[in-house]
């Protein structure tokens, strides 16, 4: 009986005190919007014209962080953006439980561009013959983290545009411009549906199609090169495959040439490959560095 009583005690005082503790306010989100989080994804957002914009949500806060609050304030009133002051759990459940740094911001979803859009020229540069181009292409890149890293790199290396492949692509979610630090916030991403058609086209207009393999051996019938011996020397295409299984055969035929990094020690079995975002960054800091000896 005593047990009885104490298990009852018990009990009863577990659900006062869940009475007690302060539930996080429900927030009713705006149809067919998502949250941003983030310093960088918000700033870059609220900056840009590319999303609908429908509320700023900021950690209430006093000290250091108020010079941060204050300028997002002015960016969003400068934009018509509500700007609500919350508690931190308010934050935490917005962005369920992300890395918000304070800063949560409710807008539109940004889509991929058509291709059709990208062939179309910005300013003449691309009708210029002796400007380098480089292009990134994706092939089911379904990590969210790994595509915001891909993006970064590309976005600071310079490259002039990211195509990805619609099908089992990541799609641009608030993840992913988390992961790139902002960059997809001002970097317009392509995808096509029918990659096969797109690379063959590029090769008809002059472009080399270049593909990239861990292994020589991993390679089918297209010669590979180590990419500090790659020479950019017209329009180039880096395809990148998938996190697990790299490059279909089917891209990978299509390819001109592939590269792969040379390893610094011999590897033990298991760890000879490298993350596909790290790899991107190795390969394109090879590639773009040319451009940047050329323009001396």
């Amino acid at each position: 009986a005593r047990g009885e009583l104490w298990g009852l005690r018990e009990g009863d005082f577990s659900k006062a005190r869940k009475r007690l503790e302060p539930k996080p306010l429900s927030i009713e989100r705006t149809k067919g919007s998502e949250i941003l989080f983030g310093i960088a994804p918000c700033a870059l957002a609220l900056s840009q014209s590319r999303r609908d914009l429908f509320r700023l949500f900021l950690k209430q806060s006093s000290g250091s962080r108020q010079l941060v609050t204050s300028e997002f304030v002015l960016q969003a009133t400068a934009r018509g953006v509500p700007v609500h002051h919350v508690k931190r759990r308010e934050l935490d459940a917005l962005c369920r439980g992300r890395v918000h740094q304070g800063v949560c911001l409710e807008a539109t979803p940004l889509r991929f561009k058509s291709l059709e859009e990208a062939e179309k020229p910005n300013s003449g540069d691309e009708e210029n013959p002796n400007r380098q181009l480089i292009w990134l292409v994706l092939e089911q890149i379904q990590d969210p983290m790994n595509l915001g890293a891909l993006l970064r790199s590309a976005y600071f290396l310079g490259v002039d545009r990211v195509v990805t492949s619609q099908r089992n692509s990541c799609p641009l979610t608030p993840t992913v411009s988390k992961a790139s630090s902002g960059a997809m916030e001002v970097f317009d991403i392509y995808s096509t549906d029918d990659l096969r058609s797109f690379l063959k086209a590029k090769t008809a207009e002059g472009w080399e199609v270049v593909g990239t393999v861990s292994k020589a051996e991993d390679a089918e019938n297209v010669p590979v090169i180590s990419c500090w011996e790659f020479r950019w020397n017209k329009p180039v295409i880096l395809v990148i495959g998938s996190e697990g299984d790299g490059l279909s055969l089917e891209t990978q035929l299509l390819c001109h040439r592939m590269l792969a990094i040379p390893p610094g020690r011999a590897l033990h079995p298991g760890i000879e490959s490298l993350n596909v975002s790290v790899a991107t960054g190795i390969l394109l800091h090879s590639i773009c560095s040319q451009k940047l000896r050329h323009s001396d």
